[in-house]
């Protein structure tokens, strides 16, 4: 069974963005771009990825990306409808009717539905992209979570997931700090 797994970037404080939805605010460390171009090649998006001289590097950990429909927006404005067409594409909203691409599947319904199907298939694991509100949606399907903590405060923003309170128990798996104070840690979810 493949595993759901939350990659996600955040500030010491607990925010993937600022409040409207910035991410420019963090940091850029070369170090882990070329840890993330060998180790998570399939995360970086597909126009990004030549400029990385992995333009068709194959995908080591995901084939299949789902993501909220504020992760997609910025794609969208730049008239970049398929950000990860090197994989399987899901954009979870209720207000997109129709696909933009025909790579990219539009997810209008029940998304846990959705993900426990994905999850059932073989291949490799789904790379949940993003953001807050879908985190929060699909917490209890999250098997790892994959986090690059960055030295900042941010004081307010879009938080790493939107949910009731309900604590979960993780296991470290590995933790690495980065030339720029990033530090990267993995943790897997206690069943």
């Amino acid at each position: 069974m493949r595993k759901l797994v939350y990659y996600i970037g955040v500030s010491v404080d607990g925010f993937i963005a600022g409040s409207d939805g910035d991410v420019s605010i963090y940091p850029i460390s070369e170090e882990f771009t070329r840890y993330a171009a060998t180790e998570y090649p399939e995360t970086l998006p597909t126009h990004i990825r030549p400029l990385l001289g992995i333009g068709d590097a194959p995908n080591v950990r995901f084939d299949t990306v789902i993501m909220g429909r504020a992760t997609y927006d910025p794609a969208l404005k730049e008239d970049i409808t398929s950000p990860y067409g090197h994989m399987r594409q899901y954009v979870v909203s209720r207000s997109i009717g129709h696909s933009p691409d025909p790579a990219v599947e539009i997810v209008s319904g029940d998304v846990v539905a959705k993900v426990r199907e994905l999850k059932a298939e073989d291949g490799l694991d789904v790379y949940l992209a993003g953001g807050g509100d879908l985190a929060g949606q699909l917490r209890d399907e999250i098997d790892e979570l994959h986090v690059k903590t960055y030295p900042l405060l941010l004081g307010s923003g879009v938080p790493m997931l939107s949910a009731p309170f309900a604590a979960t128990d993780l296991q470290v798996t590995s933790s690495r700090v980065f030339d720029n104070g990033l530090i990267f840690t993995t943790y897997t979810r206690k069943r």
